[in-house]
């Protein structure tokens, strides 16, 4: 069985590698960080089980898992991630994530979870499992039954700009990493700022934050502000 990891911490992921090669009925076709063309990597390698984060730098793991899904569906996804989001949960079940599991899992889980999708059933940590059972039964407690996904409202290229910009990139930054023009960065910020009601860069961190989309960074306030500055017209010219 093929198996391709997507992670941006190299040791996590080198060391992921290491103990599923173990296994004689599984092989590491490759391991990469996000980047550009994992996409394009990924949909040439054709593995049976795609592995991979749902917090990646500079793109959404739930988007890459699906726009993989999108150009090869028999490749089967499995999130490993650190996120207990309700909100993240309910967004990789809707595009169809066949397994979402906890970094924190055992070995003896997460290859089970690996041969179950593989075989072309669904698994999802008892962890999140659970919670997802309490909020269902107690939906006064649960923030996804007093208003709809906010990742709902985003398209796949929102969800990434906002991402890039939550991690402290300008609109031209974005734009070369995205491989579009500053001006498609700026329609997409504006559109997703709209859409929740957002003011300013620092807004967009803590939404991104919210969403699970990346960790808190103790200096992401100051990140932000420099984000607003640099993407202001420039009054001279």
């Amino acid at each position: 069985m093929d198996l391709v990891i997507i992670e941006d911490n190299q040791l996590f992921r080198k060391g992921l590698g290491a103990l599923l090669s173990q296994q004689s009925d599984l092989k590491i076709s490759a391991d990469m960080p996000s980047g550009r063309d994992v996409v394009q990597n990924v949909v040439r390698l054709e593995p049976n089980v795609l592995i991979l984060d749902a917090k990646l730098t500079g793109s959404s793991g739930l988007d890459i898992a699906a726009q993989v899904r999108h150009r090869k569906p028999q490749i089967k996804t499995l999130i490993l991630t650190d996120s207990r989001s309700e909100e993240q949960v309910h967004a990789a079940l809707r595009i169809g994530v066949d397994a979402y599991l906890l970094k924190d899992a055992t070995l003896d889980e997460l290859l089970f979870a690996i041969r179950s999708v593989a075989q072309g059933k669904k698994y999802i940590s008892p962890d999140v499992s659970n919670h997802l059972v309490s909020g269902f039964l107690h939906p006064e407690h649960s923030r996804l039954q007093e208003k709809p996904s906010k990742l709902n409202l985003l398209s796949t290229r929102e969800r990434s700009v906002l991402q890039l910009i939550a991690e402290g990139r300008t609109n031209r930054s974005a734009a070369e990493f995205l491989s579009v023009s500053p001006k498609t960065v700026e329609k997409h910020r504006a559109s997703l700022m709209l859409k929740l009601g957002l003011k300013n860069a620092t807004d967009m961190v803590l939404t991104a934050i919210e969403l699970g989309l990346i960790e808190r960074p103790t200096f992401v306030t100051k990140k932000a502000a420099d984000a607003d500055l640099l993407d202001q017209p420039d009054a001279t010219q």
